[in-house]
């Protein structure tokens, strides 16, 4: 790998670990923080869901603004944007700034996706997958790290992860405002500015979606997304009804899983694409992930937990890095930031919707229907990438157009 690619990578790395510690310094404290205004448990949920919301609608538009005008002015507009939320919700005085803090970061943040495209720009199709892998390391790191210190921030008070999180996105924006080129040449921002495909339209986003192997590629982003929240959001809820844990050894088990995963997509990733296609991954990384959820839902102790959860960080972090990179081959240049936010938005949708329905499963059926449902999403996307996906030639460039002859 070139010396130029390293650094820039290094530096998505720092710039994705940073933003994710920002972030999950303040995550666990908002119900908290919330209830000092004496929010209800309802619009405790909502809070969340407002954040939610607001990042579905606005990442596809973030990613198509970076396709027309670059990456880095995105970066910089997306953590400025950011550091502003963190700052008001620091500063808040009542509910409605914390409500405010959480939709403007919605709407203004889309780091991630950035950060996507970033790395699909300077890398090429043999290590995308590697470079992809940084991102998902770097995101459980900041899981990792941030909730502990959120919880010994907050003994100050509320507020003061909050500001620690505002200072970590003030060091990022001036990180990336010296240090991060950007990705794409001049060059290439002016063609895309007068090109069709950069254009801010809903048919844009339907042709993208109708064609062959970006459509059905979206599909099981989608599935897949389902799957892994029903798990993901309603594991710490699982852990106190079913395994009756106490919230310090549900923390170390959402720990020794965020290890797992950095490991996974930070170190495993390039072995494994480098002995095995996308798609053989694909196919793998479901049914691995549909027999271990199946498994996750009847376990009765916590040791099989703890052997249940490594195929489960395995496939995750497989499918989440061999998917993007997938995408990223199947369309053009000047769509890339667009379909990145697309897929964000779709994985957002299932953030929204998974914790409630899971929360209504646990306690109506139990532990068993998370695993099982999960199981038989992922099952279902086994067989359609064996079916359909297979049936497509292995990609060599992007994916025809809609109207072009496939």
């Amino acid at each position: 790998m070139p010396k130029e690619l390293r650094a820039n990578l290094l530096l998505v790395f720092g710039f994705v670990f940073i933003d994710l510690l920002g972030y999950s310094l303040i995550l666990p404290l908002l119900p908290y923080y919330a209830e000092t205004f004496t929010a209800s448990l309802t619009l405790v949920g909502l809070l969340g869901a407002s954040n939610a919301l607001a990042q579905l609608f606005a990442a596809p538009i973030i990613g198509r603004f970076s396709d027309r005008y670059g990456r880095r002015p995105l970066l910089i507009f997306s953590i400025a944007g950011t550091l502003l939320s963190f700052l008001i919700l620091g500063l808040a005085d009542s509910l409605f700034m914390i409500f405010l803090s959480r939709i403007l970061d919605g709407l203004l943040g889309g780091n991630i996706a950035l950060a996507r495209a970033y790395i699909t720009d300077i890398t090429d199709d043999k290590n995308r997958s590697k470079g992809l892998g940084i991102i998902g390391a770097a995101f459980g790191l900041g899981f990792i790290f941030g909730p502990a210190m959120g919880g010994f921030l907050s003994r100050f008070g509320f507020s003061v992860p909050a500001l620690v999180a505002a200072g970590l996105s003030f060091l990022n924006l001036i990180a990336v405002f010296i240090w991060l080129p950007e990705s794409l040449p001049e060059n290439a921002r002016a063609s895309m500015r007068s090109s069709e495909g950069t254009s801010f339209s809903l048919n844009r986003l339907v042709d993208a979606v109708r064609r062959p192997c970006v459509g059905p590629l979206l599909g099981v982003r989608l599935v897949y997304s389902l799957a892994f929240t029903l798990f993901q959001a309603n594991f710490a809820l699982y852990a106190l009804d079913t395994l009756k844990l106490e919230v310090a050894y549900t923390s170390y088990i959402l720990t020794y899983v965020g290890i797992l995963s950095v490991l996974v997509q930070g170190v495993a990733i390039g072995p494994l694409t480098s002995k095995f296609s996308e798609r053989r991954l694909m196919a793998m990384g479901s049914i691995v992930m549909a027999v271990s959820l199946f498994a996750w839902g009847i376990v009765p102790d916590v040791w099989l937990l703890l052997v249940v959860l490594a195929p489960i960080a395995l496939a995750g972090g497989v499918l989440n890095v061999v998917l993007t990179s997938q995408l990223t081959k199947a369309i053009y240049r000047e769509e890339v930031g667009g379909t990145l936010g697309l897929s964000n938005s779709l994985q957002t949708f299932a953030q929204i919707i998974s914790p409630g329905i899971g929360g209504l499963m646990l306690e109506k059926l139990g532990a068993w229907s998370l695993g099982t449902t999960g199981s038989v999403l992922m099952f279902g996307t086994w067989v359609f990438i064996q079916s359909y996906l297979r049936k497509q030639p292995e990609l060599t460039g992007p994916c025809p157009k809609a109207d072009n002859p496939v």
